[in-house]
């Protein structure tokens, strides 16, 4: 919409670091540059918890920086200003409060009157598609409508920019699609009062169909990975060949792994494992025995997964050896389709092999398993052990994850009531226990 203008945002050199349980520090956002135009739709992808919602809402105003800053209109941003409005993916309304009492909310807190008040939020509820439903409350309203009622809000203290942190995800698919067509709508045709908006989405399709421009970021932690131009006219055809182009071109920077340093230089942290169990990596490998390369966006589609669901599982694949990725295409290794071939005995001597090579934390793993006189560990030694890299909550997703691969190549089992993990009679004669330490 229209020419580039000034950018109404600048995020500049924006750092984000948590102190976590323990005084580790866990950095979310290292050296993002962004910036947000007047006339456009700006989306920003990346890998789930690549830190796209802390993005946000720093540049809502919500969340400090640890480092960098966030210009609006030339100026410094100020806590708690206007300008900028958010809708958020969990709707996020008082259940006590009517759907016009809620969207009166942001003109309570600007000091409007009543009369005032109610004009704008009745004008702003019509225009989102909710005339006739002034009075009633959240429980009464179905998903898409108490989205529509957070749209309301946002839109209602007239923002220059509208900031949206997955505002569709929590929404079946065609009540989705409904919402969606409707805001683009009131967006190509000028019926709203925002000069630009700015959406996190987990979907690549949802940014092609909608944005103007898609920031990409990478994770751990998250940099910009690219800014994308999305110059298709509106109405977007998802068939056009263009189209599927460019969400090709997205989902190969996602997947783009990141280079080994070089010789003498030092390593960053060890990758996390990808949160994807054995039985789905299985489960890839069996569709992709008889296709040479499969283009992913496709395979998607053919699935029904989201991007959020299918990268791990390729990046999975990825750190194994059995799939490489490349161009937005993901196709089998030799390995990999000697795994497929394979027998279920054979397979599980490929995926322990494979696993002990590459995957560092496992071979820690059933390398502190071998070295105990009993075999045995308290699962929680190796979550302490993980969170100091990953935090708590990954930590504990990130055991989750080895134990089931570490069952799976039978390099050890788990009981659940004990929450151990331990050596049985064949695999403590496997334990790497005399290993040579791998360099971190």
């Amino acid at each position: 919409m229209g020419d580039v203008a000034e950018p109404l945002i600048v995020a500049e050199h924006i750092d984000k670091v948590y102190e976590m349980p323990g005084g580790s520090l866990k950095q979310v956002l290292h050296g993002i540059d962004l910036s947000v135009r007047e006339g456009e739709v700006l989306a920003v992808l990346g890998p789930s918890g690549s830190g796209k919602s802390t993005l946000l809402r720093i540049i809502a105003g919500l969340v400090a920086p640890t480092r960098g800053r966030v210009v609006r209109r030339g100026a410094m941003a100020e806590r708690g200003e206007s300008g900028v409005a958010m809708v958020f993916q969990s709707f996020a309304l008082f259940p006590w409060l009517t759907v016009q009492e809620n969207v009166e909310l942001g003109l309570r807190a600007q000091g409007l009157g009543p009369e005032e008040r109610q004009e704008r939020a009745l004008r702003a509820i019509d225009m989102i598609g909710l005339d006739g439903f002034e009075g009633a409350y959240p429980k009464e309203l179905s998903g898409g409508m108490r989205q529509r009622v957070g749209f309301a809000r946002a839109l209602v203290v007239d923002p220059d920019v509208l900031l949206m942190d997955e505002p569709f995800s929590a929404l079946d698919v065609l009540t989705a699609e409904n919402l969606r067509r409707d805001l683009l709508e009131l967006w190509l045709e000028r019926r709203i009062p925002t000069k630009a908006i700015v959406i996190v989405t987990h979907s690549i399709e949802e940014a092609v169909y909608l944005a103007d421009r898609a920031v990409v970021l990478s994770r751990d932690p998250a940099e910009v990975l690219a800014d994308v131009p999305i110059t298709l006219p509106h109405w977007r055809d998802r068939e056009d060949r263009r189209f599927a182009g460019l969400v090709d071109q997205i989902y190969s920077l996602l997947t783009r792994r990141a280079p080994e340093p070089a010789t003498g230089q030092a390593r960053r942290r060890p990758d996390p494992v990808p949160p994807v169990r054995s039985g789905l990596l299985n489960g890839l490998v069996e569709l992709l025995e008889d296709a040479p390369r499969e283009d992913i966006y496709r395979l998607g589609e053919e699935l029904q997964f989201e991007i959020d669901d299918l990268l791990p599982v390729v990046e999975g694949l990825e750190l194994l050896g059995l799939a490489r990725v490349q161009e937005g295409d993901i196709e089998l290794t030799e390995i990999g389709r000697r795994y497929a071939a394979a027998s279920l005995l054979e397979r599980k001597e490929i995926f322990r092999t494979q696993a002990l090579e590459r995957c560092l934390q496992l071979a820690q793993i059933a390398r502190v398993l071998g070295q105990k006189a009993n075999g045995r560990m308290n699962r929680e030694f190796f979550v302490d052990a993980l969170e100091q890299n990953f935090g708590e909550e990954e930590a504990e997703r990130q055991v989750d994850t080895l134990i089931d691969w570490g069952r799976y190549a039978e390099l050890f089992a788990y009981d659940q009531e004990s929450r151990q993990l331990y050596l049985e009679r064949e695999e403590a004669a496997r334990a790497p226990a005399g290993a040579e330490e791998r360099e971190d």
